[in-house]
């Protein structure tokens, strides 16, 4: 009698199981497929043929690392990890006064180091032709994706970006059709604090939930729950620098009046500090050495004070305790981060009943979107991946 084989796994459940494999190796260093399988909850063969066709990908590779679990007869088993030698996407940092690019591999360096920078011009055909120009330093063997992190208001399902208060003509440009003329391969646009959210989830794993503030040419955010993204409804949250302040006047790229990001935004800091500081010059270094020399005077608190109470508001809404700071503000002396961490305590109901953190980080954009490259062109929910259809393509 002929025993039939076990039915395959539905597609649905192994892209499942592919993309849990595939979280866990992300979060760094060498690990056997037993430990691979025993964390993740499935068979060791299913894990097995899993890491097995990840590394026909090139996704990952074999180390010769010793395996630290409890010594076994037979043959140890290879550790495996996920592939740093290959760069695999373009990734590019469009942002209001530079464009950065560099190379990355699946497994990118935590920092972000930009190979390339030029400056961001003021229309999409300038910009494209910048873009051609800057292509030949970026040669890669064999090309995944193009990753691009963006601010503004930015559709990414479609690509799209539908509202930037300081780079407008990117609102009727499309970035992925542009860059379509350059590399072909398949285009992904993240939003800017959402790319750094991701980055410093990647440097920090152990952190899973937390509310990124990022200050720069704007002010903005993005939500992290259970090492997730949150998405809402609509393409946009944590858009926290376009709140009202009262009493603030300055009108805002975005059409209204008022908007936190007016004052606490790079321009907007050093509007402030000219404004209180007569005579001095409209330069950063210039901001730097005061607060240096003056700490946190009352026109810098003041604005400090109003970006802590909206930011303890989401804090109290989204129920998180915990608030990561990057972007201009980190550049200044440690005391105006602190400053703005007391204020956000204060305004946080769970400060009343527990801890309510704060920290300076740097932006890792780069890391950022390669993991957002990963879940949505290697090991996409639906569909095949981007790297098959691209080979299958060519034969």
């Amino acid at each position: 009698m002929t025993r039939s084989k076990p039915p395959a796994l539905p597609s649905s459940l192994r892209r499942a199981n592919e993309r849990v494999v595939v979280s866990l190796l992300q979060r760094g260093g060498p690990v056997s497929r037993a430990q691979l399988a025993k964390t993740a909850g499935i068979s060791q063969p299913t894990c097995g043929k899993i890491v097995d066709d990840l590394i026909a990908l090139g996704v990952v590779r074999e180390t010769d690392e010793a395996d630290p679990g409890p010594t076994r007869a037979g043959r140890p088993g290879r550790m495996v990890r996920l592939n740093a030698a290959q760069p695999r996407f373009v990734v590019i940092q469009f942002d209001v006064l530079e464009t950065s690019f560099a190379l990355a591999p699946v497994a990118p360096p935590l920092e972000d180091r930009w190979r390339v920078v030029r400056p961001t011009l003021h229309s999409p055909e300038a910009w494209l032709r910048e873009v051609r120009a800057v292509a030949p330093e970026l040669d890669v063997g064999e090309l995944w994706g193009v990753l691009v992190s963006v601010p503004g208001i930015v559709d990414e399902a479609v690509g799209r970006i539908l509202f930037s208060p300081n780079l407008h003509w990117s609102e009727s440009a499309s970035l992925p059709a542009l860059l379509a003329n350059v590399w072909d391969a398949p285009v992904r646009l993240v939003q800017e604090n959402r790319a750094a959210a991701l980055g410093h989830h990647a440097a920090h794993p152990q952190r899973g939930d937390f509310l990124l503030v990022d200050f720069g040419q704007g002010v903005g955010g993005a939500i992290l729950e259970g090492g997730r993204l949150f998405s809402s409804p609509l393409p946009l949250n944590a858009e926290f620098g376009h709140t009202p302040i009262p009493g603030n006047h300055r009108q805002c790229g975005c059409g209204a009046t008022g908007c936190l990001e007016t004052r606490l935004s790079r321009s907007g800091l050093l509007r402030s500090f000219v404004e209180a500081n007569r005579g001095q010059p409209e330069t950063w270094e210039a901001l730097l050495a005061h607060v240096r020399g003056h700490g946190v005077r009352p026109w810098l608190a003041d604005d400090l004070n109003a970006a802590a109470s909206v930011i303890a508001g989401a804090l109290n809404v989204l129920g998180l305790r915990h608030v990561v700071v990057t972007g201009s503000l980190t550049e200044l002396p440690p005391a105006v981060v602190e400053h703005l961490a007391a204020a956000i305590r204060d305004g946080a109901l769970w400060g009343r009943f527990g801890e309510v953190t704060c920290e300076a980080a740097p932006h890792r954009r780069i890391a950022g979107l390669v993991a957002a490259g990963i879940d949505q062109l290697l090991v996409p929910v639906g569909g095949q991946r981007a790297v098959q259809a691209r080979r299958a393509r060519k034969k």
